[in-house]
């Protein structure tokens, strides 16, 4: 099967004549080519992209509204084909898909539909001088780039509020995941999307990713992805004032305290550092634990660990699948071998996990793995693993707890644990991150904005914060004298 490109609303060859592989982490086989989108590819999604933008920037709301609600549908109705295509393309158990991946690509087309429609703008009355208003106008032809550990979420979360806006888009899916931008393709032509308002471009970051940020027609661009790509896209486009808008990494506490509900901070834990193989920005992959509760929440949280169960991600009853690539899969025993190095204890796991079947024998699979006794300082603790491997510390009161979460180079989110009130508004407050959960973990409300400071990135994500990344503001003063 090759996935081709989705430009000016019709699938294309790349202008190379050049495919990728596209591999299946599960059996670590080729299933599909995806196009290898190049500049040129790039440049003509542009021009479509610009010859779609005065039209759709006038297009009233609410018919753009009708037409983002039939995308939704279309996906709802290919909800299993999405799931599927996610949990072969990405590695992550076909049931954790359909349960969030593909149903919130659905809300985040919705939620914009919705919010558009509700969205006001600012005045200010002077009294008999005058009067301002903002107005606030779509940008043009913008830069959509996704990565690769929620495809068709993470893709649809920037794509919802850009077309919703009236901007026009040229996306860039991970090469790595690219079979759900693909079908979403297929998805914009049923709903009646008009040609050129988003295109989809396949390809690497070098090629395309690149060719999207440097175009001088793109005035914004939306990047989800590594600290080190997000750094290098803020150095090529300084020269330009684009708007930019950088969700990078994060390596995120998970803090518990012995005042916390036990079993809930267990269980919230364990899902925090190994849903979808730990391969999810806000992972809580360290764990910063009491000193009064640490024996024992380890040896708990171990056992929870060793019954996970590894398998394919097809197969109902999976609860980790296959590391996304190969490269990723030899990063992660990398990280596990340094930790032994640096003086850590694999407490379970550590090392690669046997085939579940005989389909997935030559798969990229991973034990989760739990490793202790490693300082903060440690790289093992300072940089992004992005798989199932969770660091656990001990903490002697608040402010130790504070310091040890505080202590890496990122900034996305973190997971309070505690039944103390007070302690969880001044900990929240502390606690240098865009996101804190309380006693839960990955609730989202679209309606609030999202991301993080430091290394994990700039800009902000969701609710009314990304129609208004995705606009520009004009102030308008009438006078009255």
């Amino acid at each position: 099967m090759n996935l081709r490109h989705f430009i000016n609303g019709e699938f294309c060859d790349p202008a190379s004549a050049s495919w990728l592989d596209n591999m299946e982490p599960a059996t670590g086989k080729v299933y599909a080519k995806v196009a290898a989108g190049n500049e040129i590819d790039v440049a003509r999604a542009v021009e479509a992209a610009q010859a779609a933008f005065p039209a759709w920037a006038d297009t009233p709301i609410n018919d753009r509204a009708r037409i983002m609600e039939r995308i939704a549908d279309g996906i709802e109705r290919r909800r299993e084909e999405f799931a599927r295509a996610e949990s072969i393309d990405n590695g992550k158990p076909l049931s954790l898909a359909r349960r969030v991946d593909i149903p919130r690509a659905e809300d985040n087309f919705r939620f914009f539909a919705r919010a558009i429609t509700q969205w006001h703008s600012e005045a200010y009355d002077m009294g008999s001088r005058g009067f301002n208003y903002v107005l606030r106008r779509p940008l043009g032809v913008v830069g959509l780039i996704s990565p690769w550990n929620l495809p068709l979420y993470l893709f649809t979360w920037k794509i919802a509020p850009a077309i919703a806006a009236g901007n026009t888009a040229v996306a860039k899916p991970s090469e790595i995941t690219p079979m759900t931008g693909y079908l979403l393709g297929e998805v914009l032509q049923e709903a009646g999307l008009p040609a050129g308002v988003l295109n989809i471009v396949q390809g690497t970051g070098p090629s395309v990713g690149e060719a999207i940020v440097t175009h001088p027609q793109v005035k914004a661009i939306s990047f989800t992805g590594s600290t080190k790509v997000g750094r290098r896209i803020a150095e090529v486009t300084a020269g330009d004032f684009k708007k930019l808008s950088l969700e990078m990494g994060g390596k995120n506490a998970s803090i518990i305290f012995d005042d916390a509900h036990y079993d809930k901070a267990l269980q919230g834990t364990l899902r925090a550092g190994f849903t979808n193989q730990g391969q999810i920005c806000l992972c809580g992959s360290r764990v910063l634990v009491q000193d009064t509760i640490y024996d024992r929440f380890v040896a708990d949280l171990a056992e929870g660990v060793r019954k996970l169960r590894i398998g394919d991600p097809l197969e109902e009853g999976t609860d980790i699948g296959a590391i996304v690539s190969q490269m990723q899969w030899e990063k992660d025993l990398a990280y596990i071998e340094l930790a032994r190095q640096e003086g850590g204890k694999v407490i379970c796991g550590g090392a690669k996990a046997p085939a579940p079947n005989a389909r997935c024998a030559d798969g990229w699979f991973l034990q989760p793995t739990i490793i202790t006794g490693l300082g903060p300082q440690c790289r093992v603790n300072q940089e992004e693993i992005f798989g199932p491997v969770v660091t656990v510390q001990s903490f002697t009161d608040e402010a130790d707890a504070i310091a040890k979460a505080n202590a890496t180079p990122y900034g996305l989110s973190a997971t309070l644990w505690t039944n103390d009130l007070t302690r969880t508004h001044r900990v929240a407050a502390a606690l240098e991150t865009g996101i804190v959960w309380v006693n839960s973990w990955m609730v989202r409300d679209l309606r609030t904005p999202f991301g993080g400071v430091k290394q994990s990135g700039i800009g902000r994500e969701g609710g009314f914060e990304a129609l208004q990344f995705f606009t520009e503001p004009k102030n308008v003063y009438v006078d009255l004298g």
